[in-house]
């Protein structure tokens, strides 16, 4: 399968060069260029989650050999994910929860970040490639940890994460401060997820920076979403809630189902709209935002307008005001590259484009949005735990809250799947705050509290952070991320 630019349609790629290269060298994003069709009889008669990953990836990836992703995917996709991948669990209000945050980070993020290394270094190998891969990658939270954990010591790689100062939990703060490894760095950022993205973007957008690392022997490339290789894995557990739906008994084969996803760089809600398009029986696409609900206003308007306010919020993975991934779907829906090219400029240079009705049409006939405040997403948090006895994080609640309002004004039938994307432990304090209880002022006596309240143990892999010493302290501007990439600092 060949991949193209969202800015180019005449940029063409196979899946290894994509995923080594991340980025497209006009600055744009790799979509495949055609979507395979999936027998979705055979596909989802693959039970283990393994099997499954190597089924879709496959249909995908097909420059690689379909042993080597099978053993990849079985050596990803067991132990450390607990005893079913991506379990689903039933909430409140006949709605569901995919609980995708059981792996080693408690983090969605790892559904795709154990996988992308092994992909890389098979990719490298068969390329014939020889160079250092410098991994450069902004964080507004959990992406940070999952890629310094899936990268750490592997052969070859090289990784800085870049993460917001004051914009994480301090739970996911030390999850990357802490991290191991001999070829990690971490560096807080000063100002916001945005500031830190757009400092990355430009390192991969400098011609200087790349001739000079060239000559080093060493090629940039990333581990956002915006990189092919970490957005194919997402796509598979969409599938797999389907199947748990199906042994369940709450549909049968062919019936539709809505998904509400949180969403912020749009990268995760992306791959439900690949899985529909592969054959998946989807509904409606529901982007759950926070108080940065930028997304909210362009599903709503049409106009993409990064110019506003932004808020640090109790979802900080969500404090997002420029989400990359919604460049594949304008150009799917467009199908005008040129188009495409001239949004991303007009943002890039004036904070905001608009998209003609025709194109909106298209996206508003398969995606839908809403968004919660911290007040909201409290509220509904605490009902969750309340009516179900299913306790969420904030990011989750904010989902639910958009998932209970899509289905109160659509009539909707369908069951609604709900994203539950981090581990309520990482948000210790918040959680006990929205269930009415005292939140202890330090996070992992907040941890214990929480545990004790709720009858729930914390993952040993977040309790344990309070023993492990902090490796990473510097804070940097946005503008010396190049200095970082070029070893200046």
């Amino acid at each position: 399968m060949q991949f193209c630019s969202t800015r180019d349609a005449g940029r063409f790629a196979g899946a290894r060069q994509a995923i080594t290269q991340g980025l497209s060298e006009d600055g744009g994003l790799f979509v495949p260029a055609q979507i395979p069709a999936a027998d979705l009889e055979v596909l989802l008669a693959k039970r283990e989650y393994p099997a499954l990953a190597a089924e879709v990836l496959g249909a995908f990836l097909t420059d690689y050999d379909p042993a080597f992703l099978r053993r990849a995917a079985a050596e990803v996709y067991g132990p450390r994910f607990g005893a079913r991948p991506a379990p689903l669990a039933r909430a409140a209000d006949g709605m569901y929860a995919l609980e995708l945050w059981h792996g080693p980070t408690c983090a969605f993020k790892d559904y795709a970040l154990q996988l992308m290394p092994r992909l890389l270094v098979e990719a490298k190998r068969s390329l014939g490639r020889e160079e250092t891969t410098f991994i450069l990658v902004a964080t507004s939270g959990d992406t940070g940890k999952a890629a310094l954990e899936g990268y750490r010591d592997v052969p070859g790689a090289r990784i800085a994460v870049f993460y917001p100062s004051h914009g994480t939990s301090e739970i996911q703060r030390l999850q990357m401060t802490t991290q191991p490894g001999e070829n990690v760095a971490v560096y807080a950022v000063q100002g916001n997820f945005d500031d830190a993205q757009s400092g990355v973007k430009l390192v991969f957008g400098s011609r200087m920076v790349q001739d000079e690392l060239a000559q080093r022997g060493v090629q940039l490339s990333s581990a956002n979403s915006i990189n092919w290789g970490r957005l194919v894995p997402q796509i598979v557990y969409y599938f797999a809630a389907y199947q748990q739906l199906l042994e369940q008994g709450a549909v049968t084969l062919g019936d539709k189902v809505d998904f509400c996803v949180p969403t912020g760089n749009f990268g995760d809600i992306l791959a439900g709209w690949y899985a529909k398009r592969m054959g998946l029986p989807v509904g409606m696409l529901v982007c759950a935002s926070n108080q940065n609900n930028v997304l909210t206003d362009f599903f709503a308007t049409g106009v993409y307008d990064a110019r506003r306010a932004f808020f640090r919020t109790t979802s900080p993975s969500m404090d997002i005001l420029v989400s990359s991934n919604l460049e594949r779907l304008l150009y799917h829906a467009a199908g005008d590259a040129a188009k495409v090219r001239g949004w991303m400029e007009s943002l890039a240079s004036n904070g905001r484009y608009e998209v003609e009705p025709a194109v909106m049409e298209r996206i508003r006939a398969e995606f839908a949005a809403g968004c919660a405040d911290n007040a909201q997403a409290a509220a509904e948090l605490r009902t969750q735990f309340e009516r179900a006895g299913y306790l969420c994080d904030p990011h989750t609640a904010v989902a639910f809250k958009a998932a209970r309002e899509y289905r109160a004004r659509s009539g909707g039938a369908a069951p609604m799947v709900v994203l539950s994307t981090a581990s309520p432990f990482k948000f210790p304090g918040d959680v006990l705050a929205a269930l009415g209880q005292p939140a202890p002022q330090g996070e992992f006596e907040a941890m214990e509290a929480l545990a004790r309240h709720t009858g729930q143990p914390a993952p040993a892999a977040l309790a344990g952070l309070r023993t492990l010493p902090e490796r990473f302290r510097q804070t940097i501007r946005p503008e010396e991320i190049a200095d970082v990439a070029l070893g200046r600092k």
